[in-house]
């Protein structure tokens, strides 16, 4: 089994994203016009309005030997870089999901049948300390520091402004002025959504690079300590799981490299079964297991042209709701990221 890159130490996608951003409503959008595409980062996202959910995988931190994960700098750099995107991406997206659920492109008018106005996000002053701090770390990578900071300054200037429109929708306020104030700030919103979608992919684009040159370099030293036992094989896992992940989340899927993907990794979860070493927990084997079914069913249902029924087209575009439906790429992101939570717990190993 041929191996590319990915290890414990690139794994988004919730990469990135997604990404980047995961670009799995391009893909639902593709198979079936009815679900609203929304180009973003994944793995990372671009900046589009629509009213489907947007699709953040998490990024697993970077991890080292005991000693070398309290004094390594760039373990601590890069860890900074991800607990920003893990904290903040997610919920700065589902607050744009949120206000475009009501509200047009073109802006509210107070004549809308239901208005929800929009979330906020966690205080972003850590982020930014922690971005800054980062940067003066060894080894200096200019654009990768660059493109941290501008995170943390376009999220950092989002919060802000959606904080202001939750207190002027949740206030109702929009009653008193005619949603003059809700039409001021729709531009200013639409406008800090863009700057932070292109900078949480530029910067998740960052990380997972490094992270894939960084995951060669591991697995192969796994393979040379103690040979292609349980350990290696759960490195595999998660590097062959990304694989798939990329490939099905595509803007335009090559069928063929998906079906690649999948035979790597069901391959690789196979052989992970019978390895010698300690055995791996159940429930990491479950989860492993789990997105390989979803990820066959994503594969079937771009294979065959399968559109989406009315009722999974309301389930996709509700926030929270898409993974309950099956072959979606909201189940294959919450499969992935299961896997991923469970590896950050060491996989029972």
């Amino acid at each position: 089994m041929n191996l590319s890159p990915a290890s414990r130490d690139q794994y988004d996608i919730r990469s990135l994203h997604a990404r980047l951003a995961l670009r799995g409503l391009a893909l639902a959008a593709t198979l079936n016009a009815g679900v609203t595409t929304m180009r973003a980062s994944s793995l990372f996202a671009v900046a589009a309005i629509a009213a489907a959910p947007f699709l953040v995988p998490f990024l697993a931190p970077l991890t080292a030997g005991r000693a070398a994960a309290q004094t390594s700098p760039l373990v601590e750099k890069i860890n900074a870089y991800v607990g920003c995107i893990n904290r903040l991406s997610e919920r700065s997206y589902q607050s744009r999901e949120r206000y475009f659920s009501w509200a047009a492109k073109s802006g509210p008018t107070g004549k809308e049948r239901i208005i929800y106005g929009t979330y906020t996000i966690y205080d972003t002053s850590d982020c930014k300390k922690n971005v800054a701090k980062a940067n003066t770390l060894e080894p200096h990578d200019a654009a990768l520091e660059a493109a941290a900071t501008a995170y943390a300054d376009a999220v950092g200037a989002l919060a802000p402004l959606l904080k202001e429109a939750d207190d002027y929708y949740s206030q109702e306020n929009y009653k008193d002025d005619h949603m003059a104030k809700g039409r001021a700030l729709h531009p200013q919103l639409v406008a800090a959504w863009d700057a932070f979608a292109r900078a949480d992919k530029e910067l998740r684009g960052g990380v997972e690079a490094l992270n894939d040159r960084r995951s060669l370099e591991k697995l192969a030293a796994i393979e040379r300590s103690d040979g292609r036992k349980t350990r290696y094989y759960v490195e595999a896992m998660m590097i062959t799981a990304k694989h798939v992940m990329r490939a099905e989340q595509a803007d335009k899927p090559d069928l063929n490299l998906i079906k690649q993907t999948l035979d790597e990794y069901e391959e690789t979860v196979k052989a992970a079964e019978t390895a010698d070493g300690p055995k791996i927990g159940s429930i990491f084997m479950s989860n492993a297991k789990s997105f390989l079914v979803t990820a066959k069913q994503l594969m079937r249902r771009i294979r065959d042209h399968v559109p989406y029924s009315q009722g999974d087209k309301m389930m996709l575009s509700s926030p929270g709701a898409g993974w309950m439906v099956e072959s979606s790429p909201q189940r294959l992101l919450r499969d992935y990221n299961q896997m991923v939570d469970g590896y950050n717990r060491g996989a029972n190993i």
